[in-house]
């Protein structure tokens, strides 16, 4: 009798798109009566307690990511937290080894914590960033970052192969991983549904500070030299719900669930976001129009909010340029009309099935291995295997 499986599913707590592109894995985990606890920090995790408040949690080191207040120096800042992501990889990865056996993990589904990883178990890291851009370091970055996915069991990316997609080079570089890849389709946590227009338009905000902080301040500003209905969601998943205006056609809230969320934006006309992949799946999924603002200096979002200009999807506007007039540039864009269907995950799932083959990830742990299997011969009185 197939026995049911106990994953750690771990996003990282970098905005708030990790998390909620997890949520369908979590679901579709549940749906086949799979334990799952949920590990993460910071806004990830709250607002996953919030999502799944009958799961069990784990609190794992924070990367304690910042932006810069300016987009030229978002690099130089980025590089600056480099010691501190490296100390909480090394800290998440020691802690990894605590929380399975204490809690009898089968396997591990990461998306972007590059230290859970592990011979014990299965480990999937789930990337669209198979390169990542970061302007003339490109290769250093990507190199680095290959070096880390690579130390796990499979990686799963949340795009379609092939050449039409949402990631471009990003998720579909010239060099492929050593290990295992899976094009497991984009994963969202929205579906389109028939609702009533409310909103003109909804401004949905995540993100580190200050970037966050200073798009609310700009989008409420434009905001209110427009006429209409207007609602901006600021990713704040705070232990209470607040709703103020700034003006009576103005509504601001904290944070919304899965299911509030996708009903405004269902009842939006077009909605205002950073370029950020996973909000980029979700309103490809929802066959939405939409205006993006990437994150000042971060090659990522800027690249792809100019892959989906050059595409004729989507207009973008640099934020410390953003006027209410750019706005106007959605009449000539269809955005996301044909829409795309979100994967079905289950058949992925196989892997936390199979048997776990030692693959060591050092010379080390190669060397201790060999000792192990040794010793056992010995004591076995058998020929040393070779």
């Amino acid at each position: 009798m197939k026995r049911n499986k106990h994953i750690l599913v771990a996003p990282l707590n970098w905005g708030l798109g990790h998390a909620t592109r997890c949520i369908p894995i979590v679901n579709a985990l549940l749906s086949q009566n799979h334990k799952v606890t949920i590990a993460s920090d910071g806004d990830a995790l709250k607002l996953l307690k919030k999502e799944f408040p009958k799961l069990s949690f784990v609190s794992l080191p924070s990367y304690k990511i910042e932006y810069a207040e300016k987009g030229k120096n978002f690099k130089r800042k980025l590089i600056s937290n480099l010691p501190s992501i490296r100390k909480s990889i090394r800290a998440e990865h020691k802690e990894l080894k605590k929380i399975i056996p204490a809690l009898n993990i089968d396997g591990v589904i990461s998306d972007n914590r590059l230290g859970l990883y592990t011979n014990l178990v299965p480990c999937v890291i789930i990337s669209h960033q198979l390169q990542v851009l970061s302007g003339s370091t490109t290769k250093i970055s990507t190199a680095i970052h290959k070096k880390y996915l690579e130390r796990f069991t499979e990686c799963w990316v949340p795009d379609l192969k092939g050449n039409f997609n949402l990631s471009g080079v990003l998720g579909h570089p010239d060099k492929s991983l050593s290990i295992p890849t899976r094009y497991i389709g984009p994963l969202s946590r929205m579906k389109a549904r028939p609702e009533e227009l409310k909103y003109t338009a909804t401004a949905v905000l995540s993100g580190p500070e200050p970037q966050r902080s200073m798009l609310e301040e700009i989008i409420t500003k434009n905001f209110k030299k427009l006429n209409g209905q207007f609602l901006i969601v600021r990713g704040k998943p705070e232990d209470e719900k607040t709703i103020t205006h700034t003006k009576p056609n103005i509504k601001v809230i904290n944070f919304l669930t899965t299911k509030e969320l996708e009903k405004v934006i269902n009842q939006s006309g077009y909605i205002i976001a950073r370029s950020g992949y996973t909000t980029i799946m979700d309103l490809a999924v929802m066959k939405k129009k939409a205006f993006f603002i990437p994150t000042p200096g971060q090659s990522e979002q800027e690249y792809l909010a100019a892959l989906l200009k050059e595409n004729k999807i989507a207009p973008f506007a640099v934020q410390d340029e953003f006027k209410t007039k750019d706005l106007s540039k959605l009449s000539v864009y269809p955005g996301f009309e044909k829409g795309i269907e979100a994967s079905d995950l289950l058949d992925n799932f196989g892997l936390f099935e199979r048997k776990r083959e030692f693959r060591p990830h050092s010379k080390l742990a190669f060397n201790i291995n060999f000792l192990l299997v040794r010793l056992n011969d010995m004591f076995n009185n058998r020929e040393p295997q070779t």
